[in-house]
């Protein structure tokens, strides 16, 4: 080589190659790694090479282009995709369309539209989207069009038109609204709530669309409800087969039933509860050597003996997969014959259970269990105020008269001895204790909202959870003792890129995750604690719910993390969950306790039946969360304007979520209404930092807010933060929906948003 010619840099080994390419996020054209490593001339040809070697290997792959590589599992930068879902926090979720890899695809979180015109999309449909990478296996996707949409019906407010009429959904990812031609309206006026069939067809400007149902006017009280019940498609109408086979139900006799009867079982339940599916009862136990231990019984309403494998009732409630619940009504997965008649436990009188007796030492471990199929008679109806209040001695009215003094002596201190106790094994196995509060709408006798309220949490409460997570136990335990097929409860340890993400935030609020160590609920339970009583704990807690993984329903067992078991199933509320109508079903047949049992072929479906009923638990999750927005919406109407105090709980590129003290309501600040800099979303500290001012926007800050916008339509609310002179979002003025009631603001100059973590508890 001449003097004073540089020598060409060495080509990259292949580690090198494979290394960079799975660190790098995002694909990488062929030219892009030419340059990373400086190779040129006739180089190219050998690294062409060795890519198409650590191809054919499977260590790298071809994404999109030809030319262009990824590491084994990447998505294409624009990719067509499904929508198939939301999650717990009403994000719409996607797959790929086409995924060739082993295992599951990456995770698509859609980010909401941008402005007028962005197309709506929903369960179903079928769009090109810009894919970017946020973390391994999870990326956020942002609709380009949509190629196929699966929508079909719209439910929105109608309003008369000079040309016929429109709808505005109450969807608040759709922005636009649909035109309805006066031979498509039927019957609806102005302001009235419908469901509308959405017109095949391209059109020039509106979409089209039919009236096909009259829900009622918007100013009804039940209308709330049932939006969120047709917004995501939730059964709330028997066939009229499942209806006549509820109304055919009677006493189930007690045959070879285990006769309970005399044994002082009660259901203990909130106030407005009205389906009874689970009796307690606990005593001393006699026996010598376990001293200080504790015998405990859980009866569960026997709905196998009711809704058989196959017939009308098992197929309506095998769609519904649960109940759902809203502050005005119950959408129940029975018909009300079976869930408040003969499968809810109403005292003093007879009715079927499915019970386990369990023994546990002075520490809460289980000793024993024994299911029997049984006939029980319940005590008393129970509340968790009034057994609080008689296990606390306060007399007056939270202690009606029907806990009498010797209920109180002979039941209620059992049960607290006992629970006692299992709240020893509780401490011991490390279940995650995240101290989120919960709130519920109190409505008057009108409908309207009256208050939003803390939701009471006394001793009793944790109580039943207690008793309910050992029996449940027990359930999966003997089913896999018994080699019968299970439909367990999972919860997944966190993943990788969450607990990373964690341990960087920890660190920012001066708090340390050890790496390196089999992480346990104990150990997210030491970081809440050193956390607990410094101003950063409410931030704390809501970043390690984040991080955790959802909760699901699966043959194959994994174990539950947040409840630190190693083996769960639901067996303890057959009324409302299919999980545990399925569960008992299993156990009837491992234990050859007579009708009702699995079909011979029934461990073959458990797995697309646990893929379903998870995902019905999500979309009543989603349907539930709706309605209290809506109600919140409606109840804060009326002050627009008015400030209030808060706390930051989402952070986003597009602005805040944040959730108001006093009413636990959930509204947005937008980015553009922080003041005159350009703010930069850090994900990983939950922060929106101002480039120019440096004001910093975090997770769990308390902030002072202006209502701008309340609409009950969508069910959102749009702050301002008090104080800052920013650009304020644009309201303006619209016929209320309401016939008048109420004063409805409209923001359009903010993009779509859908609430990011509302979930207040792991639903064990």
């Amino acid at each position: 080589m001449a003097k004073g010619t540089r020598r060409p840099p060495p080509l990259p080994t292949r580690d090198q190659l494979r290394e960079y390419i799975r660190d790098t996020p995002g694909p990488l054209h062929k030219r892009d790694i030419a340059r990373a490593f400086q190779v040129s001339g006739e180089d190219r040809v050998t690294l062409k090479r060795m890519l198409r070697e650590l191809e054919s290997e499977g260590d790298i792959q071809r994404v999109g282009h030809k030319r262009t590589y990824g590491h084994p599992g990447l998505l294409p930068s624009v990719a067509v995709v499904e929508i198939t879902g939301t999650d717990t926090d009403g994000e719409l979720l996607a797959r790929p369309l086409v995924w060739r890899e082993e295992g599951k695809p990456p995770r698509i979180v859609m980010a909401p539209g941008r402005g007028r015109g962005q197309p709506a999309i929903g369960v179903g449909d079928r769009v090109l989207a810009r894919l970017h990478q946020v973390a391994e296996g999870f990326y956020e996707g942002r609709t380009i069009r949509r190629i196929a949409a699966g929508k079909t019906r719209v439910v929105g407010v109608y309003e008369t038109a000079p040309d016929g009429g429109r709808i505005r959904p109450t969807d608040r990812r759709e922005r636009d609204d649909y035109m309805v031609l006066p031979v498509d309206a039927g019957t609806a006026a102005s302001g009235d709530l419908v469901v509308a069939e959405v017109l095949p067809g391209r059109h020039f400007g509106m979409r089209t669309a039919r009236v096909a149902e009259r829900l009622g006017g918007m100013d009804e009280p039940r209308s709330i409800s049932l939006v969120a019940i047709h917004t995501h498609g939730i059964p709330n109408e028997f066939p009229s087969s499942a209806l006549a086979q509820a109304a055919d139900a009677g006493a189930a006799p007690l045959g070879d039933r285990e006769d309970l009867r005399p044994l002082p079982l009660v259901t203990i339940d909130g106030e407005d509860a009205r389906d009874f599916d689970d009796a307690v009862w606990a005593e001393a136990d006699t026996d010598p050597a376990n001293e200080g231990g504790w015998t405990v019984i859980v009866a569960i309403a026997d709905v196998a003996w009711y809704v058989r494998p196959g017939d009308a009732l098992d197929r309506s409630a095998r769609e519904r997969g649960n109940s759902v619940y809203f502050p005005d009504r119950v959408v129940p997965m029975l018909p009300e014959a079976l869930s408040n008649g003969w499968c809810s436990l109403k005292p003093d009188e007879d009715r079927p259970c499915l019970a386990v007796r369990l023994r546990i030492d002075r520490t809460g471990e289980k000793l024993g269990h024994r299911f029997v199929r049984g006939m029980m008679r319940s005590a008393a109806r129970l509340t968790y105020s009034a057994v609080q209040a008689a296990h606390d001695g306060i007399g007056g009215d939270l202690v009606p008269a029907l806990v009498a003094p010797a209920l109180v002596e002979k039941v209620i201190h059992p049960l607290y001895g006992a629970w006692r106790a299992l709240s020893q094994w509780r401490a011991r196995r490390g279940t995650l204790e995240l101290d989120l509060p919960e709130r519920r709408v109190v409505l008057a006798d009108d409908g309207s909202v009256a208050r939003v309220e803390p939701r009471a949490r006394y001793d009793s409460h944790r109580l039943i959870e207690e008793f309910m997570i050992a029996a449940n136990v027990a359930a999966a335990e003997e089913l896999e003792s018994r080699g019968q097929p299970c439909m367990y409860r999972i919860h997944d340890e966190p993943s990788l890129d969450k607990l990373d993400a964690l341990r960087e935030f920890l660190a920012s609020v001066g708090l340390k995750l050890s790496k390196g160590q089999v992480l346990e609920g104990r150990h997210f339970n030491q970081i809440l604690a050193k956390a607990a009583g410094t101003p950063n704990a409410h931030v704390v807690n809501e970043v390690v719910l984040r991080s955790q993984a959802q909760a699901e329903y699966a043959p194959a067992n994994i174990g539950h993390f947040g409840l630190g078991l190693r083996r769960y199933a639901h067996f303890t509320s057959p009324i409302r969950r299919y999980a545990d109508l399925m569960v008992h079903r299993a156990l009837v047949s491992g234990l050859r306790l007579g009708e009702g049992g699995l079909p011979p072929d029934a461990a073959a479906e458990f797995a697309d039946v646990g893929s379903h009923i998870s995902s019905t638990e999500r979309r009543a999750a989603a349907a539930e969360r709706d309605s209290v927005n809506r109600y919140a919406a409606a109840y804060l109407a009326a002050n627009v304007g008015a400030t209030f105090a808060g706390r930051i709980n989402g952070v986003t590129r597009f602005g805040l979520f944040v959730t108001l003290h006093e009413t636990g309501a959930d509204g947005i600040v937008p980015v553009g209404s922080l003041g005159d800099d350009y703010f930069v979303h850090d994900a990983t500290r939950h922060t929106l930092v101002g480039q120019r001012s440096s004001r910093t926007y975090r997770l769990g800050d308390a902030v002072t807010v202006v209502l701008m916008e309340a609409d009950p339509i969508t069910g959102s609310l749009v702050f301002a933060i008090e104080g800052v002179k920013g650009r304020r979002p644009k309201v303006h003025k619209r016929p209320p929906p309401s016939r008048g009631r109420a004063l409805c603001l409209r923001e359009t100059d903010t993009p779509s948003f859908t609430r990011l973590s509302r979930t207040r508890r792991l639903r064990r």
